[in-house]
């Protein structure tokens, strides 16, 4: 049997364990994974692009468990009552090709993307940073803006959404939270001054500059997160050429993240790398870092086994019989004879019963 995990499944433990929690577990599972990068096998997800949007798949193993995961990006979606963004995936044993788990990952995304900005920030910003600009008040910017708020100790939100609707949204799912200002502001420019750390969700695939070079303050951490596909960016060149930049996994970044802009030779550094000590991450207060952001396969992983690890603990989710249950396991045309077998005995008690 394989465990399976619906979007209400997922809410649960959330609920259960509260968001903070969430947040921080779901950091550290993917730090943790992030240390032993050498150990897994990798490739850049395949994607199939369209004039309006993008589906992929993103695969990545050890020597343990498989995992992938099915995403969409289709940033005109909600005009038509959709998500920009739905998700699903799996973990199977790597001996056996087993799956083991079959989880939503919609609302897990969010998560773990929010939860490795934060990981990295921690490596990145200045110490002690506490205001935050989020431009982008979509559907990632509450995750975010949690992650920070209670991981990272971000006290004052300055947030921009060229939809003031976005905004609004926004404004009504955080109103309870404690220790949070929220400031609105009325352009980009405005949100980021005096800001510590800026993270940008735009969701439009084009090539746009919603960050420019005479925003940037020295000292400052950015978590690029929308530019995440070809044609799709955040950044102008020249902040990316006056800072150090970060990045989940060279190959894929160099084609769809802001560094699809500068040449081949750009220099990126992978994270791995400097959470291990291999390479430098921030060397003095006035550097800008850049954490250009488009999402990789091993989060989905960490997040999967740590889904998979609550919900064994809490005792949520259910089985579902995903494969079949052969009693010879050469014998896979049973599965056919059998209800080709129960279909005969029901219509011959049919013809008694009548």
């Amino acid at each position: 049997m394989t465990q399976f995990l619906s979007p209400q499944h997922v809410s649960a433990i959330v609920a259960r364990r509260g968001l903070a929690y969430v947040l921080r577990e779901m950091a550290r599972y993917i730090e943790d994974d992030f240390r032993r990068w050498p150990q897994f096998d990798k490739c850049a997800r395949v994607a199939t692009h369209s004039d309006v949007g993008v589906i992929e798949l993103m695969p990545i193993a050890d020597s343990k468990l498989y995992a992938f995961k099915y995403v969409n990006g289709h940033p005109a979606n909600t005009r038509s009552g959709l998500p920009t963004v739905m998700a699903f995936g799996a973990l199977a044993e790597v001996g056996t090709g087993k799956p083991v788990l079959l989880s939503e990952l919609t609302l897990t995304t969010a998560l773990r993307t929010a939860a490795t900005s934060v990981m990295i920030a921690q490596q990145l910003a200045r110490p002690n940073p506490r205001v935050m600009a989020l431009i982008g008040n979509g559907s990632q910017s509450e995750f975010q803006a949690l992650a920070f708020h209670h991981v990272l100790g971000i006290r004052h939100l300055k947030v921009f959404d060229i939809d003031p609707d976005a905004t609004s949204k926004l404004l009504g799912n955080l109103r309870d939270l404690p220790n949070l200002t929220i400031e609105v502001c009325s352009s980009t420019a405005e949100a980021v001054y005096g800001a510590d750390i800026v993270t940008t969700v735009t969701a439009d695939k084009a090539y746009a500059t919603i960050l420019t070079p005479d925003m940037i303050d020295s000292g400052m951490h950015i978590n690029a997160v929308g530019g995440d596909c070809p044609g799709k960016t955040e950044l102008h060149r020249d902040i990316l050429s006056s800072s150090r930049v970060f990045v989940e996994f060279e190959p894929q970044s160099r084609i769809e993240g802001d560094v699809q802009q500068m040449p081949p030779d750009f220099p990126v550094t992978e994270v791995w790398r400097m959470l291990n000590g291999e390479a430098n991450g921030r060397v003095s207060r006035s550097d800008v870092t850049v954490f250009d952001s488009v999402g990789f396969a091993l989060e989905d992983y960490s997040a999967l086994r740590f889904l998979r690890d609550e919900a064994a603990q809490l005792g949520y989710g259910e089985s579902i019989e995903l494969t079949p249950d052969l009693k010879n396991p050469k014998n896979l045309f049973s599965v056919v004879r059998a209800v080709d077998e129960v279909r005969r005995y029901s219509a011959e008690i049919a013809d008694i019963l009548h």
